[in-house]
């Protein structure tokens, strides 16, 4: 007696599927994955400078701009190539030049800009380059700590994040601030928990030369860069920079008191919020400074522009670092506003508000 064996061939199990939605999402998946090769380009025009010497040119072929960058124009020809392929610049076909309109070099060509968002290209780099740590810690459920993360990481945060402070810190969130911006002008003391680089602090101190400030971090390497930064803005004499966690400095009598983009990477937060609040004076205010999100996953999706980047930046560096040290509760980085009033809330705040917000940040004033 013979059996017969038959071999599903690997076509037959697309006879049940709707092939052109098959092949739209192919196209979506090959849109992705030119998003993220486009990203490490990103970051080699703004290392090697093609980005800046097109934005200062009208119409440069590939020589000409080899030329002003001193690289290959080998190379440059098929980056540009390649930039060209994601309309990030443009080709004329009859000369063979290529330009980077004013509006793209806005957001391109220099940390400057009000609109610049190059800063944010190095911190997918750095996730790239961590994926092997990543995937055994989702193995293991432990954390990351921050100074773990890729030093592309670091410069990056501080490139992307400065833009948006310079945008809106001074003009903006301290005026929404209750009795906050006369305090600064007439001379306060400012303490800033989770400090990195220092770039908030550097502006404040840069806008309100009465007032004192400190800000801490556990991530040494970093609160060196900070002190460098100091030094090289000319506020050294106001602005100090100290190595200490959430829980551990002991200034007390502090008017304002900030956490910027650094409440939701704590294992403690409703900790580091009751420290807070006993450093505060009687009248002193907290300030959160969060990305923006909605309270519920469905509304963050469709109101959020950056929910995908913010949930990658929560997946590789917010959560693990937040896994990483005692507590472990890892808000992650698109909190929400609600649960970051019930942390403060907890914590013993009698007046959490939002105060402000953009498309990027929303900004929450609590009192003790």
């Amino acid at each position: 007696m013979s059996t017969t064996t038959t071999t599903a061939h690997p076509h037959d199990s697309m006879s049940a599927l709707d092939v052109e939605r098959v092949r739209a999402f192919a196209q979506h998946v090959a849109g992705l994955l030119a998003g993220g090769a486009t990203t490490a380009m990103m970051v080699l025009g703004d290392r090697v400078g093609l980005y800046a010497a097109l934005a200062g040119a009208q119409r440069l072929t590939p020589a000409a701009l080899a030329e002003r960058t001193g690289t290959a124009e080998r190379y440059v020809r098929e980056w540009l190539a390649q930039q060209t392929a994601v309309g990030l610049v443009l080709y004329d076909a009859h000369d063979g030049t290529f330009s980077l309109p004013p509006e793209h070099a806005a957001v391109l060509a220099s940390d400057d800009s009000p609109a610049a968002m190059i800063g944010a290209a190095p911190l997918v780099s750095g996730m790239h380059r961590r994926i092997e740590e990543l995937a055994e810690a989702f193995s293991t459920g432990q954390g990351i700590p921050w100074a773990d993360q890729d030093p592309s990481t670091f410069e990056s945060t501080e490139r992307f994040f400065r833009v948006g402070y310079r945008n809106s810190l001074v003009g903006e969130w301290i005026p929404a601030l209750t009795d906050t911006e006369d305090k600064l002008r007439s001379g306060c003391r400012v303490v800033d928990v989770g400090c990195g680089h220092g770039a908030p602090l550097l502006l404040l101190a840069e806008a309100f030369p009465n007032s004192t400030f400190t800000g801490y971090d556990v991530h040494e390497a970093g609160v060196q860069v900070a002190r460098q930064r100091a030094e090289e803005a000319g506020v050294s004499d106001r602005v100090t920079f100290e190595v200490a966690d959430a829980q551990a400095y002991q200034d007390q009598g502090v008017d304002l008191l900030t956490f910027f983009d650094a409440l939701h990477d704590l294992g403690d937060p409703v900790g580091a919020a009751t420290h807070a609040r006993r450093a505060l004076a009687e009248d002193g205010r907290l300030v959160l400074v969060e990305p923006r999100a909605a309270d519920d996953l469905a509304t963050t999706l469709a109101t959020v522009p950056m929910a995908a980047m913010g949930y990658a930046a929560s997946t590789f560096l917010c959560t693990p670092n937040a896994l990483s040290q005692p507590g472990g509760l890892a808000l992650g980085s698109l909190a929400g506003e609600k649960r970051l009033g019930e942390v403060l809330t907890q914590a013993s705040f009698s007046r959490v508000e939002r105060v402000a917000e953009n498309d990027f940040n929303i900004v929450i004033e609590a009192t003790p």
